[in-house]
């Protein structure tokens, strides 16, 4: 940042300017925030690409099955209570839940299993197009209207999913925020020894947070942003986890030339001057990698983009304005008991970052070179990476009503009537199509009007498309179920003409899985691209940029190796969701590449005087203090997410808290510090940094 345009930020009056701008967009934005959730659009179908067979599938359906139904399975059982009774039990229900909002059709009587202790309903709800955010309500009507003395009532289905996915990110926007900014606060206690001090950045970053979450609201309403639980979670934890890493760097500068100057004006513009740059860096950085994630087939993945650069960018803007403006209103006092004053000496010059530092530069070779063959046989854990997808009840970290109603389903040899496999057609393949779907193992006998049947019309044809469903005897999100997906669109596209597509809900599953491999396959060499240009804009050199890189690389191969090694065999997860490699990808190397922009910039405007090995050192005791409480705050948040009750979230904050600890502990202090010490002014090849200091 400009120096002149720094001075103005924080100035005498504009000061007082830039506090009430944000103050103005934070009564406008903010009280849309809360509003987030109701937008959230968290089905199956909506994540999918339209070019995915089950969408193509699903669009073709509207004639002949409501969008907007969810279909939803009561599973009874009892101890006390078999047989014909509890058949009876479940149908004495029927009347009174036909009478619920919503209902779609009739509701047909139970079936019961053969040893007879269980029985189930299947019941159809038509809520409208946010029939899924209304769901969790309506099943509680439901359990209200089963509650019978000696029988348990189990809500299974797409209702139950969804009543228990709304349960699952019920805390999104007041538990995970709350638990999130409570872990900040207390490192922030630490780190600043200050009881004031720490209130400033927790100011800026609800501030920053409140009109991050009021744009996206806007943007989902009106632009059809794509925005579901897991989305907002993560905007949650990554604004306040860089919107605090961001006041972190600013602080410490901050501190550091209130020892320069008097007028503590002054201070602040030339903090700005110096911290700008790197923070805006950072920012660009994380923001275009997110923005990659638009390149992704899968709709929640390409929605998260732009969701998470938008909470950059303002975080960005507000660290960079807000903060600097209420820090240069209080003055000197908030750094209370320990003021630093003008002309004082730096405490750094004599910390534990300077201690590593010299150990370093004794061996520097040696250090680099062992510290990158553990880094190396930490990465051997990525052989036990199983990113295949996870069934439903390995999903979540606690067990569901949901779940728990299909196993009872499964132990009992039960189908989930709800699960059913819907393929659309030319009507005159119909007898063809349901003759080859007829012999695909794991589609079960189901009754209908016209007795048992494997496969079955859904009505009459319609301008010259029928559609036939089956129900799947396995597991919604299971392998078996993938597989007998799998085969029914083989059998049926080998019918000639009938232009077969294959939907339902685990065929939503099964294209989510191949669309997220596809997009580890695109996004991840994008993104190690943008990242390295944008390295050689702010370094201007082509070899610094290329070994940062791969630093990170490293980073994440061992954090990733080391996560995998404790999923299995500390916390016992059956594997990890298949976007769950691209995204601890985009994150580490996002955040992880910030910590190394903290320390090469440092490096490089020390190096211009000092030269490149006494540049290296004074970046790390310069640094050293204030990216590792960066580091320790945003891995502390990202743990936050194991607060809410899913793997792929909990597998997220575990994998990035331990690849940003890697990163500023490890890579950050020894192994690029090294590199740069044993490299010298070589590092900054073929830039006039490397020319000049050879000469």
């Amino acid at each position: 940042m400009h120096r002149q345009i720094a001075g103005k930020l924080t100035g005498p009056k504009t000061k007082y300017v830039v506090v009430v701008f944000w103050l103005l967009a934070v009564v406008a934005l903010g009280g849309f925030a809360g509003k987030l959730t109701e937008v959230q659009n968290n089905e199956a179908s909506s994540w999918l690409p339209e070019s995915a067979e089950s969408t193509r599938g699903f669009d073709k359906m509207s004639p002949f099955q409501n969008p907007n139904a969810i279909p939803t399975t009561l599973v009874y059982t009892s101890t006390t209570t078999t047989g014909a009774d509890l058949a009876a039990v479940a149908s004495g229900d029927i009347a009174e839940l036909g009478g619920l909002d919503g209902v779609e059709g009739e509701i047909e009587p139970p079936r019961l299993s053969e040893d007879g202790e269980v029985a189930q309903l299947t019941v159809t709800f038509d809520l409208g197009s946010d029939g899924w955010n209304k769901m969790p309500d309506l099943v509680d009507e439901v359990r209200g209207i089963a509650d019978h003395d000696g029988v348990r009532l189990h809500v299974t289905g797409q209702g139950g999913s969804a009543a228990d996915a709304a349960e699952a990110f019920g805390g999104i926007d007041t538990t995970l925020l709350l638990a999130a900014l409570a872990v900040v606060v207390v490192i922030l206690l630490f780190v600043y020894r200050s009881p004031v001090l720490w209130l400033f950045p927790i100011v800026s970053v609800v501030v920053g947070l409140g009109v991050t979450m009021g744009l996206v609201y806007f943007l989902a309403k009106e632009a059809g942003l794509t925005v579901n639980g897991q989305s907002q979670a993560i905007l949650s934890i990554l604004a306040i986890g860089a919107g605090t890493d961001y006041a972190l760097l600013l602080v410490s500068r901050y501190r550091e030339e209130l020892r320069n100057f008097e007028d503590r004006h002054d201070a602040m513009a030339h903090a700005l001057h110096r911290a700008a740059p790197a923070i805006l860096a950072s920012a660009v950085t994380v923001a275009l990698a997110m923005l990659c994630l638009t390149f992704a087939e899968m709709n929640s993945t390409s929605g998260m983009g732009p969701v998470v650069a938008v909470g950059i960018g303002v975080t960005y803007l507000v660290m960079v304005t807000l903060l600097p403006a209420l820090l240069v209103i209080c003055g000197r006092w908030v750094f209370w008991p320990k003021r630093p004053a003008f002309g004082s000496e730096d405490p750094t010059d004599t910390g534990l970052w300077a201690r590593v530092g010299r150990m370093v530069s004794v061996r520097p070779r040696r250090v680099w070179m062992v510290t990158t063959g553990l880094l190396l046989l930490a990465c051997l854990g990525l052989f036990r990476l199983d990113a295949n997808g996870l069934a439903s009840d390995e999903t979540y970290t606690k067990e569901f009503d949901s779940i728990t109603g299909q196993q009872v389903l499964v132990d009992h040899e039960m189908a989930d009537q709800s699960n059913q496999i819907l393929v659309v057609a030319d009507a005159a393949a119909q007898e063809q199509v349901q003759q080859a779907l007829d012999g695909v193992d794991g589609l079960v006998p189901t009754e209908t009007p016209a007795g048992q049947m494997v496969s079955f019309p859904l009505g009459p044809p319609q301008d010259g498309v029928v559609a036939i469903a089956a129900v799947v005897d396995a597991d919604v999100t299971s392998p078996e179920a993938y597989d007998i997906v799998a085969t029914a669109r083989s059998a049926v596209q080998d019918v000639d003409g009938s232009g077969a597509l294959v939907t339902g809900t685990s065929a939503m599953m099964l294209d989510t899985l191949d669309a997220s491999q596809r997009d580890n396959l695109v996004i991840i060499p994008i993104v190690l691209l943008v990242v390295l240009l944008v390295l050689m804009v702010l370094l201007r050199a082509v070899l610094a940029p290329l070994i940062l890189l791969g630093t990170v690389i490293l980073s994440f191969g061992a954090a990733l190796g080391i996560s995998v090694l404790i999923f299995e065999f500390v916390f016992g997860f059956a594997g990890t969701d298949p976007g769950f490699p691209l995204f601890a990808f985009v994150f580490l190397v996002a955040l992880g590449i910030d910590y190394n922009i903290f320390l090469m910039t440092r490096v490089r405007e020390e190096a211009e005087v000092l030269g490149t090995r006494a540049g290296s050192l004074v970046g790390l005791t310069s640094t050293g203090g204030v990216i590792t409480s960066a580091g320790v705050v945003l891995a502390a948040t990202f743990l936050v997410l194991g607060s809410l009750p899913m793997v792929f979230l909990a597998e997220i904050g575990v994998t990035v808290a331990l690849g940003v600890m890697l990163d500023t502990m490890i890579v950050r202090s020894i192994l690029v510090t090294a590199i740069n010490l044993d490299a010298g002014d070589r590092i900054w090849w073929p830039s006039r940094l490397a020319k000049l200091k050879q000469e």
